[in-house]
C-alpha cells in the first residue's frame, strides 16, 4: 500500500515511543511512519543480505514482512548472517528470522514461505506485497524475481555480494531499468564462483543489506532520491563507492510470462555436461584414499587444486598444492606433468568440483587422473574429524 489512506492508520502509544526518532525527521514524520506501518515488504532469502535487511525493516516499523526461504541455519552462516544465532543451527532460517523479528518488533506481521521460489509460485507469493527485496545469490532466482516484479509492477530492491565487493540498485521503479537491462543474458554456469567457493567478508552483506533496507524505506515514505537508474558499486577492501548509470534498453525483449529460469541460465545443460564428464572420469571415495595412504604404495601423486589460503586451513597428508587457477592458465599443467612423471594422479579440492575441472583440463593435455569424491570436506566428515571443515 504505497499510497495508503493515512486517516485510517492509527498510531499507538507504543508507536510514539518506539519511533520517536523517526517522528522528528521532517522527511519521515507522522505520515511517513504511518506509511511504513501500512506497507508490506517481501524479502527473498534470509542469508547475508536478508539478515540485516529484515532486522532494519522490522525496527523501522514495516507492518507486514514476508520471507521466502527453504534453507536451514548452518554454522558457516553465522559469520555474516546476523539474524541467526548458534541455538538455531540445524533449524529453518525463516523460523529463526521470524523469532528475531518479533523480538525487535512484536507488532510486525511476519508471513513465512518455506519453499523454493519458482515460476509456478512466484506471482502468487509476490502479488500481496508493495516492495520486493532480492537477497538471493543465484542467477535463475534473480531473473525470476525480476520478471515477476515486472509483470506485477513491483519495485525490486536488488543487492549482490562477492568476496569484498557489493552492488545495490532499485529495479522496475518509476519507469526505470530492470535487471535485464544490467544483465541481458546470464553468464555461463560456473563462471561466477559462489561465496562458498570464493568467500565473502562477513561485514560486506551487512553494508549492502542495510543499503537495500534504506532504499526500501525511502520508496515507502516517498522521500529522498533512490538508486533507480544508478548501480552502486562498493569495494570494502579499498573502502570506495562508485556509481554507474543504468538506463532501460529500448530494444529489450518484452517480458510476457515467467519461463524456466534454470533452463534459461543453462543449469540443466551444465549438469548434463558435468554428468557426462563424471561418467568418463575415474573417481575414488575418501575411504579408498585413506586405505591407499595407509598402504605402502608410493606410485601416486595426491594433487590439491585449492587456493593457497585454503591449503593453510587444512590439508590431506602428503598432498601437493597446484591451484586450479595455475592449471587453467597453463603453467600448472607442466607442474603437474613433472610431478606425475609416470605415477598415478589423484586430485582433490574442497568438495570435488574444482578437482574435476582440473582433471578435465589435464586430460586434454594427456594427463589422466582420478577425482576424490567430496574432497577434503568429505575427508573431514568421514575420515579425520581433526581436519578443520570450512
Amino acid at each position: 500500500m504505497l499510497n495508503p489512506n493515512l486517516d485510517e492508520i492509527q498510531l499507538t502509544k507504543d508507536d510514539y515511543e518506539r519511533y520517536a526518532r523517526h517522528f522528528i525527521l521532517p522527511e519521515v514524520g507522522l505520515d511517513g511512519q504511518k506509511k511504513l506501518k501500512a506497507a508490506s515488504v517481501l524479502c527473498i532469502g534470509t542469508g547475508g543480505l536478508g539478515s540485516p535487511l529484515l532486522v532494519y525493516l522490522a525496527a523501522a516499523g514495516i507492518g507486514r514482512i514476508g520471507i521466502v526461504d527453504f534453507d536451514i541455519v548452518d554454522h558457516s552462516n553465522l559469520q555474516r548472517q546476523i539474524i541467526h544465532g548458534t541455538s538455531w543451527v540445524g533449524k529453518p532460517k525463516i523460523e529463526s528470522a521470524k523469532h528475531r523479528i518479533l523480538e525487535i518488533n512484536p507488532h510486525c506481521q511476519v508471513d513465512l514461505y518455506e519453499t523454493r521460489l519458482s515460476a509456478d509460485n512466484a506471482l502468487e507469493i509476490l502479488k500481496p506485497y508493495d516492495v520486493v527485496v532480492d537477497g538471493t545469490d543465484n542467477f535463475p532466482t534473480r531473473y525470476l524475481v525480476n520478471d515477476a516484479c515486472v509483470l506485477l509492477g513491483k519495485p525490486n530492491v536488488y543487492g549482490s555480494i562477492f568476496r569484498f565487493e557489493g552492488q545495490a540498485t532499485v529495479f522496475n521503479y518509476q519507469d526505470g531499468p530492470n535487471y535485464r537491462d544490467l544483465y541481458p543474458e546470464p553468464p555461463p554456469p560456473g563462471l561466477v564462483p559462489s561465496c562458498a567457493e570464493g568467500g565473502v567478508l562477513g561485514v560486506l552483506p551487512g553494508i549492502i543489506g542495510t543499503i537495500q533496507a534504506t532504499e526500501t524505506v525511502k520508496i515507502i515514505i516517498g522521500s529522498g532520491k533512490t538508486l533507480n537508474g544508478r548501480l552502486l558499486l562498493y569495494n570494502a577492501l579499498d573502502m570506495t563507492f562508485r556509481e554507474l548509470k543504468l538506463r532501460p534498453n529500448p530494444v529489450r525483449p518484452v517480458i510476457e510470462e515467467l519461463i524456466d529460469y534454470e533452463q534459461f541460465c543453462g543449469i540443466p545443460q551444465a549438469q548434463a555436461a558435468e554428468a557426462e564428464q563424471k561418467a568418463n572420469m575415474q573417481e575414488m571415495s575418501v575411504s579408498e584414499l585413506k586405505s591407499l595412504l595407509d598402504s605402502d604404495a608410493d606410485d601416486y601423486v595426491l594433487l590439491d587444486v585449492r587456493n593457497p589460503n585454503e591449503y593453510e586451513i587444512a590439508q590431506i597428508p602428503g598432498s601437493v598444492l597446484v591451484p586450479l587457477g595455475e592449471i587453467e592458465q597453463g603453467s600448472g599443467v607442466e607442474k603437474v606433468r613433472d610431478l606425475v612423471n609416470g605415477h598415478r594422479l589423484i586430485a582433490h579440492c574442497k568438495m570435488g568440483g574444482r578437482s574435476a575441472k582440473a582433471l578435465a583440463i589435464l586430460k586434454e593435455a594427456g594427463i589422466e587422473g582420478t577425482n576424490v569424491t567430496g574432497g577434503i570436506q568429505a575427508w573431514s566428515r568421514e575420515v579425520d574429524a581433526s581436519v578443520p571443515e570450512y
